[in-house]
């Protein structure tokens, strides 16, 4: 492995030309960059402390300042959402789970576990090599590496769940990347200006536990709304949590009832809990279970249920 000098990845020999391989660590070019002809830069610097964090968190704050002091209305807030897009090769409602569901970081789109486990048939009815996306025929990536590469080109043309990905690294420290709080959060204002609800949501997170940041429980809200209002059943879920920690039990349900017409599960359990220590009533409770069941109608299907009896944990959809 070694770390190409245009995007600072730490590829393997094969993502070199063997005259780059031998060049040194200023020079060394991966066959990515060299075709695209990026330029050798000098490594990013990070530091949980340095000025960037706190320009960014400062950038973040101006920017949303009057929004945050400006109370959402309850018509707005509590409007159902509409739901997840459709699988583009089923056509199925795409499941919340996110183990029922993959991202493709060669075509950007986002697949369900059925059609990514489906078989594959040539024209004589004979199975396939089906190691390609399903959507746009690319081969699977080999390593992780080859994946964020993929997922950097997807940035360049502002793929917000790219770019979200990648402020997702950031922030845990994981698939070779620094932890570096202040990046993330930058990266993850990139995706939600460009629309991507878990941005809003991970900016909430991070405020309403103090990652990178001071606690804030009003910016964390704020952040969360956003994301709700988008359609992200957690971020619902978090606001639930919250109105019922502050005795707003009717605030409450009107959340989790959202979430669970999301597909959300622990909501349903939260409506349960609360209908078992009578803050709920029988009609609350009937209610959610009726529509998490029509959110399981829309998302079920025979070949999701084959690729969940394949690997449970890993395509599980419900």
């Amino acid at each position: 492995m070694k770390i190409c000098a245009a995007c600072h990845a730490n590829l393997p020999k094969e993502s070199y030309s063997k005259k780059q391989w031998k060049l040194d660590e200023y020079q060394r070019r991966c066959k990515v960059c060299t075709s695209n002809n990026r330029e050798v830069r000098p490594p990013p610097q990070h530091d949980n402390n340095d000025s960037n964090t706190n320009e960014v968190i400062k950038a973040l704050d101006s920017m949303h300042l009057k929004n945050i002091e400006e109370k959402i209305s309850d018509e707005e807030l509590f409007k159902q959402p509409p739901p997840k897009e459709d699988c583009p090769i089923c056509f199925l409602r795409l499941p919340t789970l996110d183990t029922g569901w993959r991202y493709m970081s060669c075509c950007g789109k986002v697949i369900c576990s059925g059609c990514i486990h489906a078989p594959v048939y040539d024209n004589q009815g004979n199975e396939v090599d089906n190691k390609k996306c399903p959507f746009c025929r690319s081969a699977t990536p080999d390593t992780n590496e080859e994946t964020i590469e993929r997922e950097k080109k997807r940035m360049e043309v502002n793929d917000p769940i790219a770019i979200s990905k990648q402020g997702i690294y950031y922030r845990d420290g994981t698939s070779g990347y620094p932890q570096d709080y202040g990046k993330a959060l930058d990266l993850f204002y990139q995706a939600s200006e460009l629309g991507h609800a878990t941005a809003y949501a991970n900016i909430g997170y991070a405020y309403d536990n103090g990652e990178g940041v001071e606690v804030d429980t009003k910016k964390g809200v704020y952040y969360y709304e956003r994301a709700a209002m988008m359609g992200n059943e957690t971020a619902r879920y978090n606001l639930g949590v919250i109105e019922e920690s502050a005795g707003n039990i009717d605030r409450a349900i009107k959340h989790y009832m959202i979430s669970t017409r999301s597909g959300d599960p622990d909501s349903l359990k939260e409506i349960k809990e609360l209908y078992s220590n009578g803050h709920a009533t029988k009609e609350d409770y009937t209610k959610a279970l009726r529509t998490y069941q029509t959110y399981l109608g829309e998302i079920k299907s025979r070949q999701r249920d084959e690729a969940a009896a394949a690997d449970h944990d890993y395509y599980r959809y419900y």
